[in-house]
């Protein structure tokens, strides 16, 4: 009766901690899915917002093309994430299926099994029995013996009554979880249709687009080689200023290297320039909402794939008044002001320099001590398409830095 009782109280003990490490492993993986798709789903409005702001005039034809191939691109990414959730949620359908008919059975087991211990109990339950029970031992050890198992035997029909009760709330859980995850999967597969439907329209709107495009294919190539002409201008104005900066700062510290490609680090910068690299990756945005709607590096045209585009920095979208802030502590060495451009701030952190450009005013001089978050200035908003863009750089010296690694998920 002892190895049978404690057989099945370790049958219940592994039933219970396999099914509960499973759940959580289930729970977690959707929650993880949950947060993707609800960032998708805010970057998707984010870009509804500031890409495709409704003016009187449109924006320039690679502006149009670059938010609807940045939609499109998103819009795909939430498809696959709520298929993913779909698909775990049939797996806990299917496992939660398993899960009843397995009880089921236990449940009609252990009712048959208890039916049968109530009905011989029945049969010897008379007080006089139990004591005539205890009284025909031939000694005190065997009565005692025969006292305990009793006792056990009483312990254990209160155990398979307990476990009845338990099991039966048990499939009454799994019976209510059962629904819910079959209303949330309807749910999801709900908003899966309407994200398919939306592709669907993005992607033609992409094509008409594209159509536009290639009865006009002198424009939009002129259009691309300005473009291209800009950035390079701006490019090659950053990297003037650091060079510069670089010489006037080593000629103050006194160094006698003539070096026009690396700081001479002072200690106090050096201290910056290690506290700017341990917060690789959780550095701050540059502005306090926005979306990247242009990465870095060099990427292919998405109308024709032979002409490649290079980006020495990042490119982010946000709401019109917006104000550019400081990444972190540091130094304001040089104001950009490209002709027939924009301004821009540039911060010296250590031998590491954040540049900030396309703002219409500047909060900031050369030679001011900045504070993380502190404001620099306005960014411009253009009004022929709405839209209100920071450039972001980030340089090591002289070499170019990928923002994205350093600012916390950009």
């Amino acid at each position: 009766m002892i190895y049978r009782r404690r057989n099945f109280r370790f049958y219940i003990l592994l039933i219970f901690v396999l099914v509960s490490s499973n759940i959580l492993a289930q729970t977690e993986e959707q929650k993880t899915l949950e947060a993707k798709r609800e960032k998708l789903q805010s970057e998707i409005r984010d870009i509804n917002r500031l890409l495709f702001a409704e003016k009187k005039e449109k924006g320039s034809i690679l502006d149009q093309m670059d938010a609807l191939d940045q939609k499109i691109n998103v819009r795909q990414q939430l498809i696959r994430v709520t298929n993913q959730q779909s698909n775990l949620l049939n797996r806990q359908i299917n496992a939660n299926i398993k899960k009843i008919s397995s009880l089921r059975d236990e449940l009609k087991a252990l009712k048959d099994d208890y039916a049968v211990m109530i009905q011989k109990s029945y049969q010897n339950k008379s007080q006089q029995s139990r004591l005539m029970f205890l009284l025909s031992s031939e000694g005190f050890f065997q009565a005692f013996k025969r006292f305990q198992y009793m006792k056990q035997y009483t312990d254990y029909r209160r155990e398979q009554g307990e476990a009845i009760v338990s099991k039966t709330d048990d499939l009454a859980r799994l019976n209510k979880d059962l629904n819910e995850e079959r209303k949330v999967k309807e749910v999801l597969l709900a908003q899966n249709r309407k994200a398919k439907n939306q592709l669907f329209k993005e992607i033609q709107s992409q094509k008409e687009l594209l159509a536009t495009i290639r009865q006009n294919e002198s424009k939009y190539t002129a259009a691309i080689e300005k473009k291209q002409k800009e950035a390079r201008k701006i490019d090659q104005q950053i990297e003037k200023l650091i060079r510069s900066a670089i010489v006037a700062v080593n000629k103050s510290s006194g160094s006698k290297v003539s070096n026009t490609s690396k700081f001479d680090l002072t200690p106090e910068a050096t201290i910056v320039a290690h506290n700017f690299t341990a917060n690789k990756g959780k550095l701050i945005w540059p502005v306090e909402k926005g979306i990247k709607s242009q990465g870095f590096g060099v990427y292919r045209d998405p109308i024709y794939p032979g002409i490649k585009h290079e980006s020495n920095g990042v490119i982010i979208a946000t709401d019109e008044g917006a104000i550019a802030r400081a990444i972190f502590e540091g130094e304001v060495i040089a104001i950009l002001s490209v002709p027939g451009g924009n301004k821009g701030v540039q911060i010296k952190h250590g031998n590491f320099i954040s540049t900030y450009y396309n703002l219409s005013d500047l909060y900031v001089k050369k030679g001011d001590r900045v504070d993380i978050k502190t404001k620099l200035g306005k960014i411009y908003t253009n009004h022929t398409n709405g839209q209100t863009r920071l450039k972001f750089y980030l340089y090591e010296d002289t070499s170019k830095l990928n923002p994205e690694e350093w600012v916390y998920q950009l």
